[in-house]
Formats: C-alpha cells, sequence, structure tokens
C-alpha cells in the first residue's frame, strides 16, 4: 500500500500520528482546525474540497452525510454556516474520526456533528443531503459500492452533492449515477473538477 492510499483504506495509518493545525474560511466561515499525519488533506484543505465550496452555497437545514469526511472541513463548515443543520461524517480511518469529533468539540458542535465509522450508523437513518469529496483512487469498483451503499439512503427529495476531478472520470461518473437511478447533473466546472448532484429518481 502506498502512503497516498493508506488514508483511503487504513483504520489505523502507519504514520506517526502528530496533529498539525490549519484554517479554513468557506461558506462564509472561518475557523482553526487539526488535520494530521495519515489522514486524507494534510495540513491544507484540498483543491477539491476548496473548489465545491466556491461553487455552491451551504445547506441551510436537515440532516446531512459527510461522506469520507477525513478530519471533517465539509461537514463542520455545514454546522458552523447553519445552525439548522446536524451532520453524520462517516470514514474508515479512525484518526480522521478522532480529529473530525475532536475539531466538532473545540468549534462547539459536537451536538450537530458526529464522525463515525460506517458500520455505527443506524441502517434506518435516512438523509436529506450528501455531501462528499469522494475517494476516487480506491478504484472504480470500490467507489461505486460505495455510493450505491449511501446513495439510496437520500431522502425522497434529497440530494448528493460531490466534487469529481474531470480527469479522473467525472464525466463517465455522472452517466453511470444516471443509469443507477439517480439522475445527475453539473452544476458547475472549475479548475479541472466537476461539481455533480444527484437525486433520487422519481
Amino acid at each position: 500500500m502506498t502512503s497516498e492510499q493508506e488514508h483511503y483504506f487504513s483504520a489505523d495509518p502507519s504514520a506517526p500520528f502528530k496533529r498539525e493545525p490549519l484554517e479554513v474560511e468557506a461558506w462564509g466561515q472561518r475557523y482553526d482546525a487539526l488535520s494530521g499525519a495519515g489522514v486524507f488533506s494534510r495540513g491544507h484543505l484540498d483543491h477539491g474540497t476548496a473548489v465545491l465550496f466556491r461553487e455552491t452555497t451551504a445547506p441551510r437545514s436537515g440532516h446531512l452525510l459527510d461522506l469520507g469526511c477525513g478530519w471533517g472541513p465539509i461537514g463542520l463548515t455545514a454546522a458552523l454556516a447553519s445552525p439548522q443543520v446536524q451532520v453524520t461524517g462517516v470514514d474508515v480511518n479512525e484518526r480522521a474520526l478522532l480529529l473530525a469529533n475532536e475539531n466538532a468539540a473545540a468549534l462547539g458542535v459536537a451536538e450537530r456533528f458526529r464522525a463515525v465509522l460506517p458500520e455505527a450508523v443506524d441502517p434506518d437513518l435516512r438523509f436529506d443531503e450528501i455531501w462528499s469529496n469522494p475517494p476516487i483512487r480506491i478504484g472504480k469498483a470500490a467507489l461505486h459500492e460505495l455510493l450505491l451503499t449511501w446513495l439510496p439512503r437520500l431522502g425522497g427529495d434529497g440530494r448528493a452533492v460531490m466534487v469529481v476531478g474531470k480527469n479522473l472520470g467525472a464525466d463517465s461518473l455522472q452517466r453511470w449515477l444516471t443509469e443507477q437511478g439517480f439522475p445527475t447533473s453539473r452544476l458547475a466546472s472549475a479548475k479541472g473538477f466537476r461539481i455533480l448532484e444527484s437525486r433520487v429518481a422519481r
């Protein structure tokens, strides 16, 4: 396993754990957070998530799933932007979950943001929106399995918003999602990324 892949696949990455602070400015919020070794987007806000923030507006209410939450930038910013938002973050990386929950506590949103392993989510829970910078590099088969696990848990009027690199198959993913019964449109295209919005077919 390469170090680049480790933050996707390892529950407990082997890299020495050192917390690294960073500043986030998005959706009208500005705050300090912690990232760390062995976690995606260490020490900075990754380019895809930055594009996602610039090209969308914050959700105002509802229960959100932050899919592949990492140290929590999407879900934390959503919780800070609106007191009517409840967030469940999921990730397979236990360091990421630890950091996300520490960040939520430090920012005063721990009552509305929790990050857990996927199997800890109530199977009957449904979400108003899913937000994600999905882990494209886990491979097409694993990515498809991940999306088909969580997209069916959208409520009837729900939507999923994802940022995907154009050179990493955003357009083919858009077609595939539509074929699977989740009509998907492109909300924006910027700096080599697509912002995709998927809904449940009626």
